[in-house]
């Protein structure tokens, strides 16, 4: 009798799960390091970004789910796509949302953020990590033709861009006493973020209108 080799789709799956796992892990320890060092400075764009790091973890989540419905058929399989996809168009919105109240009242009330050695390596590090983490999870995306896990290699490329952001918001800060530096650099955040929440969330309705 002879076993039929796996479908390159199940290597996918299996794959795209690992990556989801991948995400989940490493992002939770930065959450809670960015987070602490961010209250500890009183820097906002360093909170952020560790708030950002538990919204990857609910994208990486989301994306577990997308993909355990694999195996009950196509139907249910694009049902939890669209789904999947609304749900990280969401996470990026309430990120902007949330950074960008607490940017303005800092520039507002010129709070400064004092030195954060901590932050300024925990943004080199992700520079490091993200980007090779993106691009493996935007190859699975495209070879399963899933909206949603590219979504989530875009949500992943945007914490490049936040760590790329916070590096030079917390650098400045430290280095020049440019205390407005870190609210700017959050203000940052909050145009990347909420761009890439809006762009997924027109292109999926558009799919539903099409």
């Amino acid at each position: 009798m002879t076993v039929a080799a796996p479908a390159p789709t199940g290597a996918l799956v299996a794959r795209g799960r690992a990556l989801a796992w991948v995400t989940i892990g490493w992002n939770s320890a930065e959450g809670i390091l960015g987070i602490a060092a961010g209250v500890v400075a009183g820097s906002i764009a360093l909170v952020g970004f560790g708030v950002d790091s538990y919204v990857e973890v609910l994208a990486g989540a989301t994306i577990l789910w997308r993909l355990s419905k694999e195996r009950h058929g196509a139907e249910v399989s694009q049902a939890a796509e669209q789904r999947a996809v609304r749900i990280i168009a969401v996470t990026f919105l309430i990120l902007a949302v949330g950074v960008g109240v607490e940017s303005v009242r800092k520039l507002l009330t010129a709070q400064q953020a004092d030195e954060s050695i901590v932050g300024i390596v925990l943004a080199v590090v992700s520079l490091v990590v993200m980007p090779l983490l993106a691009k493996a999870k935007r190859r699975v995306g495209k070879r399963m033709g899933s909206r949603a896990l590219q979504a989530d290699a875009a949500e992943t490329t945007l914490c490049v861009w936040l760590s790329a952001i916070l590096l030079a918001g917390l650098s400045l800060n430290a280095l020049l006493g440019w205390w407005w530096a870190d609210p700017v650099a959050g203000l940052g955040i909050v145009y990347v973020a909420g761009r890439e929440g809006l762009g997924h969330w027109r292109a999926e309705a558009l799919d539903d209108c099409c």
